[in-house]
């Protein structure tokens, strides 16, 4: 049988299977990580002497013109890690740059 224009069809509806086991309750005490991942690490925020500091290293690269912008976005997004996991400007500078 064809629709007419406008006309709109019953949703069909379809019966939830019914679960009868109870989900098991994992234990609460133990806190570990699946092996071969790594725990996840609390962020840390930079302070504002590192924005001040990542914000004039790359105000020098964009003066160069050494970079492209993505090239300049994701040198950036680099330092920026680094500078998270507490190295300096100059060693962060130096790790990016040797890989």
């Amino acid at each position: 049988m064809a629709r007419k224009r406008g006309a709109k069809s019953e949703p069909v509806y379809s019966p939830e299977p019914e679960t009868t086991s109870e989900p098991e309750p994992e234990p609460q005490n133990e806190v570990s990580a699946p092996e071969g991942a790594k725990p996840k690490r609390a962020s840390v925020k930079m302070t504002d002497k590192q924005k001040a500091d990542l914000k004039n290293h790359m105000d020098k690269h964009k003066d160069l013109k050494d970079l492209n912008i993505s090239q300049l976005k994701s040198h950036r997004m680099k330092m920026m890690s680094k500078m998270r996991q507490g190295k300096s400007l100059a060693q962060a500078h130096k790790e990016i740059m040797s890989s």
